[in-house]
């Protein structure tokens, strides 16, 4: 049966020698390892009695496939343990910031002598798929690493239309008005959005994965069509006015809701994904 612990990380804070205590939850497969093992962001509801639960839904599949996995908290310690959703107040939490949160794990990982260091993935949802992209593409925070970095990324349905990794977006406002440049990843970067996705559109994707392939980078994209925002959930599609989403007229109001058949699709695809550059590749 598959094990989970609740715990925290110690994270060096801005402040000097001061430190963030991060709280996390791992799980692992039964056995001695060692084992592959995926760093999961969760989205901005976060991990408190608000959250979407997607990391409870892909550490079960995850954990079934012979994967730890580890997700940390980034908002609870940080001021915001309902998630920042619909919460605009200080201090905000930054992809940035999030992406230190996935090394900080992925360090922690290292000390496990059940987990292969060399085969760690980061995977988010949302803001923790905006965050995925920030990670895999932080030359500086990869470079302070004692070890290996991440052998691979799964970002759902992220945040493509910002500047990240090299990646550079002109907006005006709520409009994007023009894209340049090409997106950098540290390793294979897997892209999953919905084609109806009025959260964070899949167009501003397509071109982001088109322009690092262009470049020679390994990035892939799958648009699940009919499928809107966290089409993962179980949740049924519904549009809430209150959800801050840079993407709308005034900045607020977004679709989510699940789709069973995206929902299917994605977990074959991150499967396969992840046996070919984390589990099976290496």
């Amino acid at each position: 049966m598959p094990l989970c612990l609740l715990a925290s990380l110690a994270l060096a804070s801005p402040a000097a020698a001061d430190e963030l205590k991060l709280p996390f939850t791992l799980t692992r497969p039964a056995g001695d390892g060692p084992f592959p093992a995926v760093v999961l962001l969760h989205d901005c509801s976060g991990l408190g009695p608000r959250s979407s639960g997607g990391p409870w839904r892909w550490a079960t599949r995850l954990t079934e496939e012979g994967y730890v996995t580890i997700w940390p908290d980034s908002f609870q310690t940080r001021g915001h343990p309902s998630g920042v959703c619909a919460d605009v107040s200080p201090p905000r939490v930054s992809f940035e910031q999030r992406a230190k949160d996935a090394y900080a794990a992925l360090a922690y990982l290292r000390t496990l002598p059940y987990v292969d260091a060399k085969r760690v993935a980061v995977m988010g949802g949302s803001h923790g798929g905006s965050s995925t992209l920030a990670a895999i593409a932080d030359v500086e925070a990869n470079r302070k690493q004692k070890g290996p970095g991440f052998a691979a990324a799964v970002a759902l349905y992220p945040g493509c239309g910002r500047t990240v990794g090299g990646w550079q977006v002109e907006r005006s406002g709520y409009k994007t008005v023009g894209y340049s440049g090409a997106f950098k990843p540290l390793a294979p970067l897997l892209i999953l959005i919905g084609a109806l996705d009025d959260w964070t559109p899949a167009e501003p994707c397509r071109k982001l994965a088109a322009a690092a392939q262009e470049k020679g980078y390994p990035v892939e994209i799958e648009v699940y069509p009919g499928a809107h925002h966290a089409f993962d959930s179980f949740a049924p599609v519904r549009y809430i006015p209150e959800r801050i989403n840079s993407n709308a007229a005034g900045g607020r109001g977004a679709t989510t809701g699940g789709n069973s058949e995206a929902w299917a699709a994605a977990i074959v695809r991150v499967k396969e994904f992840l046996e070919k550059h984390v589990s099976g590749g290496q």
